[in-house]
């Protein structure tokens, strides 16, 4: 169990980052409403420019805490947990825009991978 997660671990701080360095101003098929990019994104769901920022800047903290998180285990838990409860936020978006199921996907995953590297990581 401690390998999966610790693959959890990984796979969710990586995928975070590559979300907001590489594919920010992509359209990716899994954005929220029409649009076709992150400032574009949180215009759908109502959120402002600096709320996007905001947001981006707690996930990649967070994100960069489980990648130490693999030299410094007590960092795991608490920034697993807080990527979970900002994931259950971007699903609760994509449920206010009336997407369908398929644009949550990568938050569902990702919130998925998240809290199995919160409760099987003990650090």
């Amino acid at each position: 169990m401690k390998v999966i997660g610790k693959i959890a671990q990984t796979v969710a701080a990586l995928w975070i980052l590559n979300v907001w360095f590489l594919r920010f101003n992509k359209d990716t098929g899994y954005r929220g409403g029409d649009a076709t990019n992150m400032k574009e994104e949180f215009a759908e769901y109502g959120l402002s420019e600096k709320t996007m920022y905001a947001v981006g800047g707690i996930k990649v903290s967070l994100a960069a805490m489980m990648l130490i998180g693999h030299k410094v285990p007590k960092l795991v838990r608490p920034a697993s947990a807080g990527l979970a409860a900002l994931m259950l936020g971007a699903i609760g978006m994509h449920i206010k825009v009336e997407d369908p199921i398929k644009r949550a996907l990568p938050a569902i995953s990702v919130f998925s991978l998240s809290t199995a590297s919160a409760i099987l990581n003990r650090g």
